[in-house]
């Protein structure tokens, strides 16, 4: 059946809740960097503070520590000049219309087939990532997934340009699950060592696409027997599951 005729059941309230992330999970890549290097293309201006801000946001983005603060500025400079979220918006959804093969190419086939077997099942699945929320719902909507629950990083004005109001992120994205209703969790995907409360949180994690570095960390913080997959991901690590049919 083609994605376009396929449909699912309701979800019942009790249903069991499955989470996905979204980067390196669904998506092979970090989306909202691909945006916010796009952005940044687009005006000359931009593209200078980025090139000027880059020996110091650069090392910052590099170390655990200090990432959320090189991101910042980064976000900083490529939203320069965007007001509000109706315009911010606009420029994810341009951004997606204009990009529909290389988005398609970094969806994962694999992990498209397991969110369709859950969502078939009638499980309350729900995206939770660190992205926006309307890049991941633009993205999904490529695939006629777009009626999924997303639950993303909150981001309003912030000094001529936009900056995040919530980071959906580490122990912050389990509470918003908890708050939108998503308190037991039964299966939780993702790759981020970001992630290990909502891991930790599920009654079944599944490691997918990690980097090959936390892998052995994966092993000995999560309970023994957790899959650690690869679901198409050609530079990180996991055990590789055969292409969907």
């Amino acid at each position: 059946m083609s994605e376009a005729a396929q449909k699912f059941p309701t979800p019942r309230d009790e249903a069991p809740v499955v989470v996905f992330d979204f980067d390196h999970t669904l998506y092979d890549g970090d989306s909202f960097s691909h945006v916010l290097g796009w952005l940044v293309k687009r005006n000359p201006l931009r593209m200078l503070a980025a090139l000027l801000a880059t020996p110091l946001l650069g090392p910052m983005v590099a170390f655990l520590p200090t990432r959320r603060r090189g991101i910042t500025g980064y976000v900083w400079i490529g939203t320069f000049g965007l007001h509000g979220r109706r315009s911010f918006d606009a420029m994810i959804d341009l951004y997606v219309a204009t990009h529909q093969v290389e988005i398609r190419r970094r969806l994962l086939p694999i992990a498209l087939e397991v969110l369709r077997g859950h969502r078939a099942s009638g499980d309350r699945v729900v995206i939770a990532t660190g992205a926006p929320p309307e890049l991941a719902r633009a993205i999904l909507a490529c695939v006629t997934h777009q009626d999924v629950p997303v639950i993303g990083t909150a981001v309003g004005p912030r000094f001529g340009a936009m900056g995040a109001r919530r980071h959906c992120h580490n122990e912050e994205k389990v509470r918003m699950l908890q708050e939108r209703g998503y308190g037991e969790i039964a299966v939780a995907y993702s790759d981020s060592s970001a992630d290990l409360p909502l891991l930790r949180a599920a009654r079944a994690p599944v490691v997918v696409n990690p980097k090959a570095k936390r892998v052995a960390m994966f092993r000995s913080v999560l309970p023994p027997g957790t899959p650690i997959l690869n679901w198409g991901c050609k530079d990180r690590a996991g055990d590789p599951v055969a292409s969907p049919p």
